[in-house]
């Protein structure tokens, strides 16, 4: 299939203000590619983005858009899945919006099992603000904040979606395109809350203090760091340290939040 990525972007905004290399770029384009492929046009979706370098998305995908506070990206998707549920919410978050000031919100989304699809972004860090470490820091890395190396185990963010509620958890990473594009069709077709967690680089503020400085080098350490949900079974616990399992990991059907608030909605009005 071909893709025209220019039908689905605001090409005014181009070039892009991400860095040079950066995986997110690669992630914008596993969007509009997923959105191609589910037939979804730019009316049909609203893209909803929060502060970091990720809360860019929501200003070059030339969708129905909201830029948000920081870690409010849930409650904003919420309301307008309630108001418009015949719309596709699309939330792009990063690791330190969705898992520390939204984490949350990330719990009780995932709870409510609400037809929005987020997309995670974990690069490691704050990228935006100067490589600050986040929750899902690798311990003993070095960051501004962590001068000798971090000391707090790192959250895993698809055990915690799946511990909270969400009933599709997926990873994938920007090293490839044509497997990360799938994970977010499967996340758009999902009804229910669908959480996509993509491994991506920021080379500037995290790698090259953690000796990954070029992102063709990041993106190549996290393609080796990869490892199919289809073969950890039948892998040594000792091969799976320190790698990223990818795919989908977990997908079960429960009452979708959004259909069952119209259903109350009619009941009380009939009751009334």
């Amino acid at each position: 299939m071909s893709f025209n990525y220019e039908t689905y972007l605001r090409n005014d905004k181009m070039p892009t203000q991400w860095c040079s290399g950066c995986g997110l770029g690669n992630l914008m384009k596993a969007i509009i590619r997923a959105m191609t492929d589910c037939g979804i046009g730019n009316n049909d979706a609203s893209i909803i983005s929060g502060i970091g370098c990720s809360g860019r998305m929501s200003s070059y995908i030339d969708c129905n858009t909201l830029h948000t506070p920081h870690g409010r990206t849930l409650p904003y998707a919420t309301g307008l899945k309630l108001s418009r549920p015949d719309k596709h919410v699309i939330v792009v978050s990063g690791d330190g919006d969705s898992m520390a000031i939204g984490g949350n919100h990330f719990i009780h989304t995932c709870r409510r099992n609400i037809d929005i699809t987020l997309i995670v972004a974990n690069n490691f860090t704050y990228g935006l603000t100067g490589g600050q470490f986040s929750p899902t820091t690798p311990a003993n890395s070095w960051a501004p904040t962590a001068p000798y190396g971090t000391l707090e185990p790192q959250f895993d963010i698809c055990e915690m979606a799946q511990a909270s509620g969400a009933t599709f958890v997926a990873r994938s990473t920007v090293a490839n395109l044509k497997h990360l594009t799938e994970m977010i069709r499967l996340g758009l077709e999902h009804k229910g809350t669908s959480v996509v967690e993509v491994i991506s680089n920021c080379h500037v503020n995290f790698g090259r203090r953690n000796k990954h400085p070029e992102a063709p080098e990041m993106v190549n350490w996290i393609r080796q760091c990869c490892v199919d949900q289809d073969v950890i079974e039948v892998l040594p616990l000792e091969d799976l340290e320190g790698k990223f399992v990818v795919g989908v990991l977990s997908k079960k059907e429960r009452p979708e939040y959004t259909a069952q608030w119209a259903k109350f909605v009619e009941k009380v009005q009939h009751e009334h």
